[in-house]
């Protein structure tokens, strides 16, 4: 099944204590159903201090379930994904404003 959602995209929390924040999506494990994105679902780790790193508490975003995730249209406004063929490729659309992504 090809991606709804990919590295790079700019997505909106739909659900959560984050709900609202935006952010670029990091990493994509679809096998988890899940992704990073920066600034949301922010947990603190505590780390060791090592030869290449200061230890202490950094704070590090965590995996976020796809389903509460939402794509930006250019509009700024969360839409759906959906597939069409152009041509002789498929493509990923805004199903809100109908223009490929």
């Amino acid at each position: 099944m090809a991606a709804k959602l990919k590295k790079g995209d700019t997505v909106v929390v739909l659900t959560g204590k984050d709900k609202g924040k935006q952010g670029s999506i990091t990493s994509v494990s679809p096998k988890d159903n899940k992704a990073v994105v920066e600034g949301v679902n922010v947990a603190i780790r505590h780390t060791k201090q090592s030869a290449q790193s200061q230890g202490g508490r950094i704070p590090q975003a965590m995996p976020i379930d796809l389903s509460n995730l939402a794509l930006l249209d250019k509009n700024g406004k969360a839409t759906r994904v959906g597939f069409r063929v152009e041509g002789d490729k498929k493509v990923r659309y805004a199903k809100t404003t109908g223009e490929a992504i």
